[in-house]
């Protein structure tokens, strides 16, 4: 036995010796969970900034009933029914599409619900949004009547030929119309992004934890 070996075994009494194939894995599982983490964290930092650059909008003027959109599959609480989509004509001349709830599906698929328009001016507030929510559409598929999937105020522009602006106006203002406006916040969902971030956080780290728990041993005597 040579001088001080006796020393440096009892100083290093385990060694790390993993597998290339170890290596690997446990990189790739960090690497993964890395980039998924960063993906969810991205997406709750998406929605901040939505939020953020929503704005409150106050419009006055009449509904056009004539020109309504339904917008199918929507649903309220498990119930099944439509958002009720017109233009609002303001009183500068300009049109404004605007999503103004939601109201339940008739007895049958044939009978289509009535909605109930205030026929004077009103004022209405609430968030101004790009876009309206889009649902799954396959490809091809065309808008039957005053039912659609989805819709945009290029859409509706071109289907009633009015002019309208290039923007949606979520309502939020109560009307005495019967439609249910619970919509959900715009900074939806943030917890749960950054909830999923965690966990895909917490599994990078344990790849490398595995790593060195599964592959630490005790030296044998003479190593």
């Amino acid at each position: 036995m040579k001088p001080g070996s006796e020393g440096t075994r009892s100083r290093f009494p385990y060694s790390f010796r993993p597998p290339w194939w170890g290596v690997l894995l446990a990189v790739l599982g960090c690497a993964a969970g890395i980039a998924l983490g960063n993906w969810q964290s991205g997406r709750a930092d998406e929605k901040r900034a939505l939020a953020a650059a929503v704005k409150t909008t106050t419009l006055r003027g009449e509904f056009q009933p004539r020109y309504t959109v339904l917008l199918d599959n929507k649903t309220s609480h498990g119930r099944p029914g439509y958002q009720v989509v017109q233009p609002l004509r303001l009183a500068d001349g300009r049109y404004v599409l605007v999503n103004r709830g939601w109201i339940a599906l008739g007895a049958s698929r044939a009978q289509i619900p009535e909605v109930r328009t205030p026929a004077m001016e009103v004022a209405i507030e609430g968030l101004r949004l790009d876009h309206l929510p889009r649902a799954y559409e396959p490809t091809g598929s065309a808008a039957e009547g005053r039912i659609w999937q989805n819709a945009t105020p290029a859409q509706v522009a071109a289907w009633s030929g009015l002019a309208l602006e290039p923007w949606i106006l979520e309502q939020h203002s109560a009307l005495d119309d019967g439609l249910v406006r619970d919509w959900p916040r715009p900074d939806a969902g943030i917890e749960r992004n950054e909830s999923y971030a965690l966990q895909w956080y917490s599994l990078a780290a344990l790849a490398v934890i595995l790593l060195f728990a599964l592959n630490i041993k005790r030296a044998k005597p003479g190593a």
